[in-house]
């Protein structure tokens, strides 16, 4: 105990007067007080090179102290004198014998008497030296196992946070579309809009709340690794003896942590934010909700006469098309289709919104959409959208389709017989529904295009063979009445 304590004393007296621990390769200054090496760096020296010495307050040239050989080996030496003092064994405190094996069976330090006649007799021993290499490659493998989890999980909350961000943001701009698209239907959707804006908060809240709570779970964890790593650094600086006895308490119990975090481990899956509904929609959810008694509203077009082919028959005021059984002698003008059984809309678009139907009835076959009016009507037309053309159709009376590229085959629940377009020309989509209800709009298909120039509406009779396909198409009247501005 006196050793002890003098080596205490002999320490005190060789700490740094500037960071106030034993020195670290000590310096002296010309005034013969010395300094750590680091400290001696970090000291200010003036326009000449001098410093001003912490303790004597003298100015000394800080440009190369040199140093202290003197001081360093007396440190040295009591480092030495300090880890020697510290490695010696304890006695048994039952047989007074060095404790130089280790009982397997009871976890502990023991002499050699106590495992051949003592307590630990035909208990599994082993040499102090081989447990104590044994627990340093375990520790060594625990820090490593606790830094790659510490790692995953920092790289995790690092996913969160930025999950939790972007999902902030989307929500803020998809708040913002909702307010833009609500302001032109402000007069009667006051109500509609709270209902948009509530369900988008509470999706957003309700991801970043659970991102939130996961994050905080992670942290936590975080913060378990990051002691238990603490601990087992510190523990691995203790003597032999001192670390044996205190890792062998707690080694169960950080394995057993271990394996439980590796059951919990969980990967980062990211969220996406899904609020119920897509922005370009909102306006045609809403007209389900306000029974359609919304702008724009449907179109007064009649058939083009001048577009038909030869062998199509225009009735009733040109509203009504159907393929007749003889090649009429028609001109053969520009704008009239000579392959295809198509007939166009008497009107086109270049600019605004534009909402038309045509019905179809129980016709099992017949194509409808818009074409450009730059596209070539001498030949058989080119059903996809890089000709310039648009269309969905039905075939063999059951099989709904999209002549996309490549085509999309239409799950459709109920077959309609009247079918709305609207067009959104600056917009850049073509969208297609069920009108057979007059309260609601049931989504068909959407096309997305960029136009320049006029569009017209397009019906394609189709060819009827044997007998089958001869039944109408008819462009009907409006049944509703538009909203003034």
């Amino acid at each position: 105990m006196e050793r002890r304590q003098s080596l205490q004393s002999l320490e005190d007296q060789l700490r740094c007067p500037i960071c106030l621990d034993v020195f670290t390769e000590p310096l002296m200054l010309q005034c013969g007080h010395s300094y750590c090496r680091c400290c001696v760096r970090s000291m200010t020296m003036d326009m000449l090179g001098q410093l001003q010495c912490p303790v004597c307050r003298c100015a000394v040239d800080g440009d190369s102290p040199p140093p202290n050989v003197s001081l360093a080996r007396v440190i040295e030496a009591l480092q030495d004198v300090s880890v020697s003092g510290r490695a010696q064994p304890e006695s048994c405190p039952q047989h007074h014998n060095p404790l130089s094996l280790y009982c397997e069976d009871e976890r502990t330090v023991i002499c050699g008497l106590c495992g051949s006649i003592g307590a630990h007799r035909g208990h599994k021993i082993t040499p102090i030296s081989s447990v104590y290499s044994h627990m340093k490659e375990d520790i060594s493998c625990l820090m490593t196992e606790f830094q790659t989890q510490k790692r995953k999980l920092e790289e995790q909350i690092c996913k969160m946070a930025y999950n939790k961000s972007r999902i902030t943001n989307e929500s803020d701009v998809l708040k913002w579309v909702v307010r833009k698209e609500f302001g032109e239907l402000r007069r009667c959707l006051e109500l509609e809009e709270a209902g948009f804006m509530q369900q988008v908060e509470s999706s957003a809240a309700a991801l970043v709340s659970s991102l939130q709570n996961q994050t905080d779970q992670l942290n936590q964890q975080l913060s378990r690794l990051q002691d238990a790593h603490r601990t087992l650094q510190d523990l691995s600086n203790e003597g032999h003896l001192d670390f044996i006895m205190k890792y062998s308490s707690i080694a169960p119990r950080f394995k057993e942590s271990q394996e439980l975090q590796q059951r919990e481990d969980r990967m980062f899956i990211s969220l996406n934010f899904r609020p119920g509904f897509n922005h370009s929609d909102i306006k045609l959810t809403v007209w389900r909700r306000l029974q359609r008694q919304v702008l724009p509203a449907p179109e007064v077009l009649k058939l083009d006469p001048l577009t038909a082919h030869p062998m199509l028959e225009l009735q009733h005021g040109d509203s009504v098309v159907g393929c007749g059984v003889l090649v009429r002698r028609l001109p053969n003008n520009p704008e009239r289709f000579s392959y295809s059984y198509c007939v166009l809309a008497n009107r086109g678009f270049s600019s605004g919104k534009h909402y038309w139907e045509v019905e179809v009835g129980s016709k099992p076959k017949w194509r409808l959409g818009l074409i450009k009016g730059t596209t070539n009507r001498k030949v058989k037309l080119a059903k996809n959208p890089e000709s310039g053309v648009w269309l969905i159709g039905l075939r063999e009376g059951r099989v709904y389709e999209a002549f996309a590229s490549p085509r999309v085959v239409l799950p459709l629940s109920a077959p309609p017989c009247r079918v709305g377009m609207f067009l959104d020309y600056e917009g850049g989509a073509l969208t297609f529904y069920n009108a057979d209800s007059p309260d609601e709009l049931g989504l068909i298909y959407t096309f997305r295009l960029e136009l320049q120039g006029k569009v017209f509406p397009l019906l394609d009779v189709c060819w009827h063979d044997r007998g089958d396909n001869k039944q109408l198409l008819i462009k009907p009247h409006p049944r509703l009445s538009a909203i003034p501005d």
